[in-house]
């Protein structure tokens, strides 16, 4: 894109900001899978929802399919970040495929307080984004005793056969605000409902949405890095117009339009937890070789990691 005739004088450059400790982990298990087996390696799923990841890793061998129907058996296949239920796990068993599960920790700790809350006889609330594979998979965990709830207004007519027996967790991606509102109202119409001690967004999802919240403060415009089906990615572009922004989402820096940046003097730049670094540096290096000088606004350090999964075999 043409940026001559813009003068963006500075980017600011949150951080944290993208591939979380999840993200990199399913992403180099792939990669681990690829070099220590070869191929043929199946995927379920898109590993992590951004294009250019899954076109890199294609290019290295990875198969990906939405049905384990489609992966031969016998062969080694991985469960993507997002998580899946447990009839996926019976259908893979029976096809003798060879999983290697990438979940991401934080998802697989959701699924298990589900079970827990369906063995205490629970009714349990899911607050998430229905299709999202993150809520199929959670949905799937305790069939018939799960109900999604996407709004407040859904939670305000939430019905439950036994108000004295409800639990409510969360999907893991939503905005940190919108999912406030939501368990609020869930409280007040069920005020003997359990949920976990600790909130079930993850901690990459909240700093990103704090950073965010603080370009709002400093920049004329926000560009979010990240493609439309990454959920988190779509969260930070909502937490910025909340607070009056002017926030666009891109996929690269051939989605910045030149009507994205009239009036702009200073320019925040994030991107969501499944966008790699790559992508924020060609944008900052477009605009720099433009005279943009750049200033990092760090809200955050980051120090989590999760450890590779096992092997298949």
């Amino acid at each position: 894109m043409p940026l001559g005739e813009h003068h963006v004088e500075k980017i600011i450059l949150a951080e944290p900001r993208g591939f979380c400790a999840g993200v990199d982990r399913a992403v180099e298990a792939v990669r681990s899978a690829l070099r220590t087996y070869g191929r043929p390696l199946y995927v379920r799923h898109q590993i992590v929802h951004n294009r250019f990841v899954l076109e890199a890793l294609v290019e290295e061998g990875a198969i990906f399919v939405e049905e384990l129907g489609e992966v031969p058996e016998g062969q080694r296949v991985i469960f993507s970040a997002h998580g899946v239920a447990p009839s996926e796990w019976e259908r893979a068993r029976d096809r003798g495929l060879r999983v290697i599960d990438a979940t991401c920790p934080l998802v697989t700790k959701v699924h298990l307080e589900v079970e827990r809350y369906a063995r205490e006889d629970r009714s349990v609330i899911l607050v998430g984004h229905a299709g999202h594979e993150e809520v199929k998979g959670t949905l799937g965990v305790a069939p018939g005793r799960v109900l999604l709830v996407g709004s407040v207004q859904e939670a305000e007519v939430a019905e439950v056969p036994d108000p004295e027996r409800v639990a409510a967790v969360t999907q893991t991606t939503l905005s940190v605000d919108d999912t406030r509102e939501i368990m609020e109202t869930l409280k007040r119409r069920f005020p003997a409902m359990v949920a976990p001690k600790t909130d079930d967004i993850c901690y990459a999802t909240q700093n990103r949405q704090n950073a965010v919240k603080e370009l709002v403060e400093q920049s004329d415009a926000i560009l979010v890095v990240g493609s439309k089906q990454s959920s988190n990615a779509n969260r930070l572009v909502e937490v910025a117009r909340m607070r009056g922004a002017r926030a666009f989402l891109v996929d690269s820096l051939d989605d910045v339009r030149p009507d994205m940046l009239d009036g702009v003097s200073a320019l925040g730049v994030t991107a969501s937890a499944s966008s790699p670094e790559w992508l924020v540096e060609q944008i900052i290096g477009a605009f720099a070789n433009n005279g943009a000088s750049v200033e990092l606004l760090s809200v955050a350090k980051e120090r989590v990691h999760f450890p590779l999964p096992m092997p298949a075999d």
